[in-house]
């Protein structure tokens, strides 16, 4: 029989009943091996289990596709949140697809990932992992930042500015979009490297080789500059560390939803394309 595991925030209401319900529907159809939430994983259950599904919003598919991508478990996503751009599928949608999205393996799209650690006098102090993103943000007392940007090896710019993104494809329709970056195709490798608030008109974002090698050392910092993954996993940064980001050997596997193209998604629910409201009075 088929085994599942379960993503979801039970202390959210709407992601509970949902939860609830479709353990429901899948009684006699697959066996749920376990039901997990941020920092409540283990990855031996992972290993066992032939995919996941992920009740929630973004944030909820972020932390499971992290998870999950050690063991090459492919994440089915169902919208409970508000926008829900990775979580492709209604509730009612999963039920209708079921057989269908756990056995089809052409709908399993694999997307790359970032990794990043901090260096700190020649140590390292910081690893994660990100799907989206990864941000350095100014922080208190909110003055701007001066970043020396390399790329594997070579200068690439000094930048003065709010901070920076650097984003996967999948992170190109996250803040790397309300920074004023490019949409990638997400099925794509790829790079995006986007200045936030630069206090210059010439620093636009640009897309590099999936095979480079980020670094980023700090001329100027503020006492509460950080670096985050994600949204989610947080490092504060000290004078004199470098951060360095790089593609991840690993990939991680969501599985789209055939009701939609990744075009319908981004004009659905990012408004992408729109057709502007003519006036038709005559």
């Amino acid at each position: 029989m088929l085994k599942l595991v379960i993503f979801g925030d039970r202390e959210r209401p709407s992601a509970a009943a949902a939860i609830d319900r479709f353990s429901s529907f899948v009684k006699g159809k697959a066996d749920i091996i376990g039901t997990f939430f941020r920092d409540q994983c283990d990855t031996e259950i992972f290993k066992q289990a032939d995919i996941a599904v992920a009740f929630g919003g973004d944030g909820t598919i972020l932390s499971a596709a992290r998870d999950l991508s050690s063991a090459a478990v492919a994440v089915i996503g169902v919208n409970v949140g508000k926008l829900g751009f990775l979580a492709e599928f209604k509730e009612s949608e999963i039920e209708e697809l079921f057989d269908r999205v756990t056995t089809d393996k052409s709908l399993i799209e694999e997307r790359m990932m970032l990794k990043c650690s901090i260096s700190r006098e020649g140590k390292d102090v910081f690893a994660a992992n990100a799907i989206n993103d990864v941000v350095i943000n100014a922080g208190q007392p909110h003055k701007m930042l001066e970043l020396g940007i390399s790329v594997s090896g070579q200068s690439l710019a000094s930048c003065i500015s709010d901070g920076l993104i650097i984003s996967t494809p999948t992170g190109s329709t996250a803040y790397n979009i309300s920074a004023g970056g490019p949409i990638i195709s997400a099925d794509l490798s790829a790079i995006v490297v986007a200045p936030i608030c630069p206090h210059t008109l010439s620093f636009r974002p640009i897309v590099i080789s999936p095979d480079s090698k980020i670094s980023v050392a700090f001329r100027r910092l503020n006492e509460g500059t950080q670096l985050t993954l994600d949204g989610q996993i947080s490092c504060a940064i000290e004078s004199g560390d470098l951060v360095l980001i790089e593609k991840h050997n690993k990939t991680f596997k969501v599985v789209n939803n055939p009701l939609r193209t990744k075009w319908d998604t981004l004009a659905s629910k990012l408004s992408w394309a729109g057709i502007p409201k003519y006036d038709t009075a005559e």
